[in-house]
């Protein structure tokens, strides 16, 4: 589908009509948010959200902002299912020479993850569905750590490589109703990544050369992903925030 944008109003050529998908901007909250995220599970089937962005640019935040404030305090009908638990474990990194670029598309087991997006999609509700956690301690993939109850009528997930069009990755696009892309900015994304990498064992001068030397690449090879992403959600988004969402992809109205 066409992008909307707004500037084409402007610019469009005399005597031209608009076409019929250019809506105005609307600035959105948290609120919006909520309201989109909830309105996705149609005709009693299960959807699925994605939360895509780049490492340190909130996703688990949003993520956990949304579950959270969609089960409240009655029956979950809402799940959390991270892309991290695809990590391939270091055993098989060290197998593949590829423990060095942990992080990179390549070390996670992307089609396990597609088929169990198809699986949460298209099964009978009958039975929970386990799903792999990361547990970051260890930084180790944890088999059966998350279940989805049948009672899940929405599951968020989020990771890297939801837009990624490439290898196996390209199989995870199609099983999600809508995907939205974390928005932050370069310098404070950065500041919190190698914070997180501190949080969790790596000494400063460790965190910054591996964000450096692996985390930044991957950063470059999400970023244009952004542009199909069904919207962009900045920081301002999270609660308390003022500042309005930037709607793109699909949805975009810029």
């Amino acid at each position: 589908m066409r992008r909307r944008t707004v500037s084409g109003a402007g610019h469009m050529a005399a005597g031209r009509r608009p076409p019929r998908w250019h809506t105005p901007c609307v600035a959105l909250t948290f609120d919006d948010l909520i309201t989109r995220a909830r309105s996705l599970p149609k005709d009693g089937r299960r959807a699925i959200l994605g939360i895509a962005g780049s490492p340190g640019a909130g996703k688990s935040t949003l993520a956990g902002h949304l579950v959270r404030e969609l089960n409240g305090t009655g029956r979950p009908w809402v799940a959390h299912v991270p892309m991290d638990g695809f990590h391939l474990a270091d055993a098989e990194l060290d197998r593949l020479g590829r423990r060095d670029r942990k992080g990179a598309p390549d070390t996670f087991d992307a089609a396990g993850y597609a088929a169990l997006l198809r699986r949460l999609r298209e099964e009978p509700y009958d039975d929970v569905v386990y799903a792999p956690g990361f547990e970051r301690v260890l930084e180790q993939p944890l088999a059966g750590a998350v279940p989805v109850p049948p009672s899940a009528r929405l599951v968020v997930t989020e990771g890297n490589y939801l837009l990624l069009d490439t290898g196996a990755w390209a199989r995870v696009r199609p099983q999600l109703d809508e995907v939205w892309f974390c928005a932050l900015d370069e310098e404070e994304r950065l500041r919190r990544l190698i914070a997180r990498h501190e949080e969790f064992g790596k000494s400063h001068e460790e965190a910054v050369a591996w964000v450096e030397r692996s985390d930044r690449r991957n950063a470059e090879l999400i970023a244009p992903t952004r542009e199909r992403a069904d919207l962009v959600v900045p920081e301002s988004a999270l609660p308390g925030a003022s500042r309005p969402v930037e709607p793109a992809g699909r949805d975009a109205v810029r």
